[in-house]
């Protein structure tokens, strides 16, 4: 598990100050982005696309991981705080079968600056496939192609042996037959690393930011979220085992349970302490018997009950992923199935140029 695990370096200075200052401005942000959604709480959210993960390894563990401690560049997206030194010239490649023709394409490369700061860029591409343009009669006028692109770039620094902040700024392009978007987004996120007892912890504010150029006059807000995951492995037991918490901004997560179908029965709401409770956590495990070799296993409470249907899948709300490395090369696979009609797939390269030129 060595390449997998942070190469947080020792530093021989006093870093309490900065821990201080790193813990105040994470939690003025955190109070921001508490203000930001509580204001827009009766507007409907958009971008979810935003929330689809660029790491195979991440949607077999979920969809949503801030705290695994991997060597896929991929990853970064979940966390700006998991980028590091240990990714230094590394790129990654991913691509995504979606629902309903949608396909989703990306790619990340990282580098280091100095013992202490890394670097990274991404591109995302999100397709949805042809649909049929209308007029207000409804008389179809042709076909368009819905899209939307993403650009980031991400920056870390360690602040001492086991503590990493990271920011990543995004910009998001959005295309809908003659309607086109612009947002800016930021991502903030902290961790800390014990690589004794393999335990990571991360804090991250995702999505804060806003629409620059509006599809319409309507302003359509962000996804913005506080994210809190635990990672750790126990003892020689090569399994890594995940809670992540999200949806963090707001506490009621309301759905109906449709029951088996029948035409008697009326949808019944879901709104107590325990659905919204679980509503709210993913659980995953990640088995990592080498650093050539990953399976991982999640359950996300949420996905399943959001296809609360009588005809879902057995496998709505897990997801399953595995990877192998060879030498300078990664490959990493993830599925999930959260309806009978929605199968899933992802699927991720990386490599090593360092790895490659040695």
């Amino acid at each position: 598990m060595a390449s997998c695990l942070k190469s947080h370096k020792i530093y021989q200075y006093d870093t309490m100050t900065q821990i201080k200052r790193t813990a105040y401005i994470t939690l003025l942000v955190i109070l921001a982005a508490f203000g930001t959604e509580s204001k827009a709480s009766d507007t409907t959210p958009s971008y979810s696309f935003l929330n689809i993960p660029a790491s195979a390894q991440v949607y077999g563990l979920g969809g949503i991981n801030v705290s695994n401690i991997s060597d896929d560049i991929n990853s970064i997206d979940q966390n700006p705080a998991l980028m590091g030194t240990e990714f230094e010239k590394q790129l990654g490649i991913s691509y995504m079968r979606y629902v309903a023709g949608s396909n989703f394409a990306g790619v990340t490369y990282g580098n280091g600056i100095n013992d202490r700061s890394a670097w990274g860029v991404a591109a995302r591409y999100f397709g949805y496939g042809s649909m049929k343009e209308t007029d207000a009669a409804g008389n179809v006028t042709g076909n368009f192609s819905p899209l939307d692109f993403l650009m980031s770039g991400t920056y870390s620094h360690d602040i001492n042996d086991r503590w990493r902040g990271g920011i990543t700024l995004k910009m998001i392009y959005s295309g809908y037959a003659d309607y086109t978007a612009f947002a800016v987004a930021t991502d903030l996120g902290v961790n800390y690393y014990d690589a004794d007892r393999d335990l990571s912890f991360s804090v991250v504010v995702a999505n804060l930011g806003g629409q620059v150029k509006r599809f319409t006059d309507n302003y359509e807000r962000l996804p913005i979220d506080i994210r809190v995951g635990w990672s750790q492995s126990f003892g020689t037991v090569p399994i890594r085992f995940s809670i992540n918490a999200w949806n963090l901004t707001k506490w009621h997560l309301p759905y109906y349970e449709t029951g088996d179908g029948s035409t008697d029965q009326q949808p019944e709401l879901k709104d107590g302490f325990m659905s919204n409770l679980f509503r709210h956590l993913i659980f995953s495990a990640n088995y990592v018997p080498s650093e050539k070799f990953f399976v991982s296993l999640a359950y996300n409470y949420k996905t399943r009950t959001d296809m609360s249907t009588y005809s879902r899948s057995i496998l709505s709300g897990f997801s399953l992923g595995a990877g192998i490395r060879v030498k300078a090369f990664g490959v990493g696979l993830g599925f999930a199935q959260p309806h009978k009609g929605a199968t899933t797939f992802m699927v991720n390269f990386t490599t090593n140029f360092n790895d490659l030129i040695n």
